[in-house]
């Protein structure tokens, strides 16, 4: 079993897989309580199913790009389970894996044709989005990009071609985004359960980040912003 950890947006999950199935998720929308819940979630997994660290496959974490204090905690508990226990560590981009389960799903499945693109989106804050372009196969036809969503972003890739926009960014954007070809898929969230195919991809084929120097993706430069003044 591979335990797989997501805490790049407000959700924060966990879940233990095999190579052929999600065995069991535990996860949270709350938001600021990655925390706290994080390894109480692991926990519960491994009680739940009479295992320990060191039985593991590997642990697979999404490293991003998403939350900066969300990565930090997932990142951070992973690298701690892996180095501890002498596991492998994998690490997989959170739109990889917003694309795997999308597409792996009853509901995704049915947009898999030739010549569709899939645009996985997290929320970046203000009017920019983290996203990235897939095709059906599930090749990557674009960067990971941070950047301003406008009226014409998605341009480029052609009015005759179909983009099927999912995740906790296209929401946000559905309103601003003018392409003849769009599909927006509502209240598509993040997932644990949605890195089990891309980890035991990496893992069979040995792709494993080093414990110790291993750091989020957040590609975007952290901005703190200022606390409110309190009100007596």
């Amino acid at each position: 079993m591979i335990l797989c950890i997501e805490t790049a947006t407000e959700i924060c999950s966990a879940a233990l897989c095999s190579s052929e199935k999600v065995i069991s998720v535990r996860q949270s929308d709350e938001g600021k309580s990655h925390a706290t819940l994080l390894t109480v979630f692991i926990d519960e997994l491994f009680k739940e199913q009479n295992i320990k660290a060191g039985e593991l496959e590997a642990v697979a974490v999404g490293k991003g790009p998403g939350s900066f204090t969300g990565l930090r905690i997932g990142v951070a508990v992973a690298k701690g389970l892996a180095y501890g226990s002498g596991i492998p560590l994998i690490g997989i981009d959170s739109l990889t894996t917003l694309f795997h389960g999308f597409t792996e799903s009853n509901e995704g499945g049915k947009f898999i044709e030739p010549g569709t693109i899939f645009c996985p989106m997290i929320d970046a804050r203000l009017i920019d989005a983290y996203y990235c372009l897939f095709s059906s196969s599930g090749d990557k036809l674009s960067e990971i990009s941070a950047g301003v969503i406008e009226n014409e972003s998605f341009s480029a890739t052609g009015t005759e071609k179909r983009i099927i926009f999912l995740g906790p960014g296209s929401d946000k954007f559905e309103s601003v985004i003018r392409h003849p070809g769009a599909v927006f898929i509502r209240n598509f969230k993040t997932s644990a359960s949605f890195l089990r195919v891309p980890a035991y991809k990496a893992l069979k084929n040995n792709i494993f980040e080093n414990t110790i120097t291993f750091e989020p993706f957040y590609l975007k430069d952290f901005i703190a912003t200022k606390p409110g003044k309190k009100i007596i």
